[in-house]
C-alpha cells in the first residue's frame, strides 16, 4: 500500500476515533445530578410554608370510583406537614401529622393518635404518605445511567436512580426529564428492591408558586392490581405563612371539637 493511500486511512480512523470521543463527550457534559438538584430545589418551599386543596379521585376494580378533598399543609424547613381530610363525610377530620421522622395518624372516632409511615398507602389510595412530602431525587439517590428520549412530544432525559437511603419508598426509579431550562418530571417508574415495577407516576400539568414549580395534577397507577389509579389536583395554592401551632396534635384535635 502507497504511503500515501496508508496516511489517508489514519486520518480518517483518527477522525472516526475523535468523532466518537466527542460524542462521548457531549454526553459526559450532560450533568444529570446537576438536573436533579434543579427539580429537589424547585419544588422544596424552604423559608417558605405551603398550603393547597387536593382533590383525590381513587379509581378502584372492586370499590369502584371514591373521591377525597385533604386540607394540605407543608413546612419544609422542619420537615413538617398537616392533612386534613375533609370529604367524605365519614373520614372528616381524620389527619396525618408528620414531626421530622414520626408520622402520625389521627382518628376523631377514637380521639387516639397512632403511629404510621411514609411508606404505607394514604387511605388506601394508590398514592404513598411520602408523596406529600419535598422530593429529594439528588440527595437519596444515586444515578445508575440515563439516556435521551422523548415523551409526547418532549424531548427528555430518560434517569434510571438508584437509593443511597433505605428511607425512601421505592429503592429503584426510572424518571423522564424534560430537557429544558427549567427541568420538569413528566412520568416516573417505581420499581421495588428484586426491580419489579409497582407504580407508574405522571405530572401532566405544573403550577407556578412564587418562585417554586411543583406538579398540579398528578396520577398515579398501580402496576400490580389492574385498573386501580389515582389522580390528585391541587387548588387554593398558597405560600402565606402558617401558624407554629398548626402543626402540632393540639390543633388536629381541637378542630374536630
Amino acid at each position: 500500500m502507497k504511503f500515501n493511500q496508508r496516511l489517508r486511512i489514519i486520518s480518517l480512523c483518527l477522525i472516526m476515533i475523535f468523532s466518537v470521543f466527542g460524542a462521548v463527550q457531549a454526553k459526559d457534559d450532560v450533568d444529570i445530578y446537576a438536573i436533579l438538584k434543579k427539580i429537589d430545589t424547585n419544588t422544596n418551599f424552604g423559608e417558605y410554608d405551603f398550603s393547597s386543596v387536593m382533590t383525590m379521585v381513587v379509581e378502584d376494580p372492586e370499590k369502584g370510583i371514591e373521591k377525597m378533598v385533604v386540607h394540605q399543609f407543608r413546612r419544609d424547613r422542619e420537615e413538617k406537614f398537616l392533612l386534613l381530610i375533609q370529604e367524605p363525610s365519614v373520614q372528616k377530620g381524620q389527619g396525618y401529622l408528620l414531626e421530622g421522622d414520626n408520622l402520625w395518624f389521627y382518628d376523631p372516632s377514637s380521639r387516639q393518635f397512632a403511629h404510621n409511615s411514609l411508606k404505607e398507602s394514604f387511605q388506601g389510595s394508590d398514592v404513598r404518605n411520602s408523596d406529600f412530602t419535598q422530593w429529594t431525587y439528588s440527595s437519596n439517590y444515586e444515578v445508575a445511567g440515563y439516556e435521551e428520549g422523548s415523551l409526547g412530544g418532549h424531548k427528555v432525559y430518560i434517569v434510571e436512580l438508584e437509593a443511597t437511603s433505605n428511607s425512601v419508598t421505592y429503592p429503584y426509579i426510572k424518571l423522564w426529564i424534560t430537557q429544558t431550562e427549567t427541568p420538569l418530571v413528566l412520568m416516573a417508574e417505581e420499581y421495588s428492591l428484586t426491580k419489579r415495577l409497582m407504580r407508574t407516576s405522571l405530572f401532566p400539568k405544573y403550577a407556578t408558586i412564587g418562585s417554586f414549580i411543583i406538579p398540579q395534577q398528578m396520577i398515579f397507577v398501580d402496576e400490580l392490581v389492574k385498573g386501580s389509579k389515582t389522580q390528585v389536583i391541587l387548588s387554593e395554592l398558597s405560600i402565606s405563612p402558617i401558624p407554629d401551632n398548626v402543626f402540632t396534635k393540639a390543633y388536629i384535635e381541637r378542630v374536630n371539637r
